[in-house]
């Protein structure tokens, strides 16, 4: 770990209290827009010294330059050093600023003093949920007993676990009993967990612990002796580099020490292959996916009490199939000869691809899930990037549309905590739940009966503004390619086209990860000054199925950036804002995308903040977790794949003597996906090159990693300092 690296001035601290509504608008009244505020500019002489060694590697034959190669040991004293003098730079830049943070953080403290409710998991008598009250800085789990409107009591509270709320629950599975749950923990936003069994009538742990549980997944078998489980090997038995790989599933009978645990699967697979148990509706069967390619996800299935061995349902035939299991039957939602997803079935002896038969045939929207409840198809549709569930027979007969509150999506605020899903129920009760928000509707929570149709809210979040004001719409840009592109415009509804508004464009386009309009409180104080905010649903995600993830990765990479482009220039062509008056956000693959707006289109944005970003394009897959994101990006070690990353890898197409945007790079020391290596080699590679005097930072945060598990307490200060600075950027802050 690094030694502290910088000092939090009082302007950082948070006030305790929530400002009432009244009190709120009053105060953003108070900051209008205004011309571009005192000390957000920065003389280039004022950089941290990055001693430039001037290295070249031979690549296929290709010299590159790669002048900070030192910066990538962390934990070098050099390293620190210049991390520290970065952190101290961005204090002293955002310091003419401190009445705004301060200001901005009151406001994201009013539109988090809520509570937020997941949607409920029923197990028999048992309905669990999570919630998070006012400030606190986690989620809880709840459970309710006999009735899901029964007074809930807290089972699991994860705000307990450490003073400073940096130990976080990561995942939870409620055993089919709902007697016990697996669930598990890590510090500092590792996301490197240990397993615990939680009693939920004592509310005490037992005496199992098992260590090395990242992104663990829990398939319990039916009376809740024991489960599935998968997990990594311990670091000191794989070569360095290597700890994040080699997962293996195991059978843990609860009561006994892991290491006696029964192993199920994984030897001979690839290292980078992840492979994650559940178990069916019908508690009679466990299934088994494997995600490596993005692009592809076998399934295997077996008996959950272990008699039969796994067998394959779908392997090699390059698709992602996910499956359930009720009475015999399989029941499959798979893109294989149907790049929007179908649903099939087969009997279990029977479960390969060629004795499949549609049930749910490809539509015009993408299939995005499935669940089974009260024996029926409940099948979640995306259509044009929004949410439509239906429900259908066993048989595939089309029963019903559930209405939906309006135009949004069955999503989760939640949803990163354990095995909290948008929608579900129980196998033989007819109570869906399920989860409804959009960009400007609070996060709402909902019981829909299967049999009498009849729909109940229960929990709808409240925000202390008047969200009326503002709307949202869907537009289209035209790609260079000429692919239409859709995007979301959220915004005043009596917005001035003028070219003038200070708008935020944010973009991800990756790992086939569709972006739905859903509840983000984290806006609303750019928002109400003002701000225009764009969602740009770029190529490489899976918003419109198999199709638009491969237009947007490997060789068609450049796509991605391109879209996002276009977008930005249909926003200024609309007379929305102007180069001036525009920045862009990302974070991790969508870091990526920033870093290649900074590089390619610097004249398209004034700021740019980019958020545990990928920068390094032909080193990515020898840090963190980048080499199972080969067959997302390609690799660097073919020839070929080599011209790819080559061509538009961020750090290494910085040219000197451009004028670049002002940059906020934000890394964590503790980040065990995306190595910081990244954020710091084109921060001093920016710094070195840039001609014009708008800021390039960097913020290393401390007891933090790639966003899970971070206390509201530091999203929410690292929330104001981002604000802050791109309000400071688009002409948003007065300073007093």
């Amino acid at each position: 770990m690094l030694e502290p690296l910088h000092k939090r001035a009082a302007a950082r601290r948070i006030a305790s209290v929530v400002t009432p509504s009244g009190v709120l608008l009053a105060l953003i009244a108070a900051y209008a827009v205004v011309p571009l505020a005192v000390g957000q500019s920065v003389n280039p002489q004022d950089y941290p010294a990055a001693k430039r060694v001037e290295t070249t590697e031979e690549w296929h034959g290709q010299q590159v330059a790669d002048c900070y190669r030192w910066l990538e040991d962390e934990q070098s004293p050099q390293t620190q050093a210049w991390v520290t003098a970065q952190n101290e730079l961005l204090d002293r830049t955002l310091a003419p600023l401190a009445p705004l943070r301060a200001q901005v953080a009151r406001e994201l403290e009013a539109v988090y003093a809520v509570d937020y409710v997941s949607n409920v998991i029923p197990r028999k008598t048992r309905y669990f949920s999570t919630q998070r009250g006012g400030l606190e800085n986690h989620a809880k789990v709840l459970v309710r007993e006999g009735d899901y409107r029964a007074e809930p009591r807290v089972v699991i509270d994860p705000n307990t676990f450490s003073a400073d709320g940096t130990v976080a629950l990561d995942w939870w599975y409620p055993s089919p009993d709902g007697a016990l749950i697996a669930y598990g923990k890590s510090a500092s936003g590792s996301e490197k967990s240990t397993l615990y069994i939680r009693d939920v009538a004592t509310g005490k742990d037992l005496a199992d612990t098992i260590p090395f549980t990242q992104y663990c997944t829990i398939a319990w078998d039916t009376p809740g002796k024991g489960f599935y489980y998968n997990r990594c090997p311990d670091p000191a038995t794989v070569p360095a580099g290597e700890e994040n790989f080699h997962m293996r599933v195991y059978y843990h009978r609860v009561g006994t020490p892991y290491q006696e645990d029964r192993y199920v699967w994984g030897e001979g697979r690839p290292k980078d292959e992840e492979p994650n148990p559940y178990a069916s509706s019908d508690q009679q069967y466990v299934l088994l996916n494997f995600y490596r390619d993005p692009s592809t996800t076998d399934l295997y299935f077996g008996r959950l009490d272990g008699t039969d061995p796994l067998q394959p349902v779908a392997a090699g035939i390059g698709a992602i199939t996910t499956g359930d299991v009720v009475d015999g039957r399989l029941y499959l939602r798979t893109n294989h000869q149907a790049p929007r997803y179908r649903i099939c079935t087969t009997t279990v002896d029977k479960p390969g691809p060629t004795y499949w038969q549609e049930l749910v045939p490809q539509g015009k929207g993408v299939i995005e899930g499935f669940a089974i409840v009260d024996r029926k198809l409940v099948v979640h549709v995306s259509e044009d990037v929004h949410s439509r569930l239906f429900v259908y027979s066993l048989d595939g007969k089309l029963l019903e549309e559930v209405a939906l509150p309006g135009i949004g999506s069955v999503t989760n605020y939640m949803s990163g905590v354990g095995t909290v899903t948008a929608f579900g129920g129980a196998l033989d009760d007819p109570g869906l739940f399920f989860t409804f928000s959009s960009w400007v509707v609070p996060t709402a929570s909902y019981h829909y009966d299967l049999r009498a149709q009849q729909t109940e809210k229960l929990h709808q979040t409240q925000c202390p503004v008047d969200l009326s004001k503002y709307e949202t719409k869907q537009l289209w840009c035209t790609s260079k390619d000429g692919t239409r592109v859709p995007m979301f415009v959220v915004a005043r509804r009596d917005v001035t086209l003028d070219g003038n508004n200070p708008t935020l464009l944010y973009g991800y386009g990756g790992f086939n990860s569709s972006f739905f309009p859903y509840y983000r409180p984290r806006i609303i104080p750019f928002l109400e000054r003002g701000g225009v905010w764009v969602l740009a649903n770029i190529r490489g995600g899976g918003e419109f199925g198999q199709p638009w993830h491969d237009g947007g990765r490997r060789e068609h990479k450049q796509n991605c950036f391109d879209d996002f482009y276009a977008a930005a220039e249909e926003l200024i062509r609309l007379r929305y804002t102007n180069p001036k008056r525009l920045a862009c956000k990302g974070g991790s693959n969508g870091g990526l995308t920033i870093g290649a707006a900074v590089v390619q289109r610097p004249d398209l944005f004034q700021a740019a903040l980019a958020q545990v970003p990928l920068m390094d394009m032909l080193h990515f897959n020898q840090w963190g977790m980048g080499a199972q994101w080969v067959h997302e990006y390609g690799d660097p070690g073919n020839p070929t794949e080599f011209q790819w990353l080559r061509a538009y890898s961020p750090y290494h197409n910085i040219k000197d003597g451009t004028d670049y945007p002002a940059t906020l790079l934000v890394t964590a020391e503790s980040d065990n996906r995306v190595d910081t290596a990244h954020a710091f080699k084109m921060t001093a590679r920016l710094q070195a090159a840039t001609s014009g005097t708008r800021p390039i930072l960097l913020r290393v945060e401390r007891k933090a990693g790639h966003g899970a598990g971070k206390p509201l307490r530091m999203r929410i200060d690292n929330e104001a300092e981002e604000w802050v600075f791109l309000m400071g950027q688009l002409g948003m802050a007065k300073v007093e």
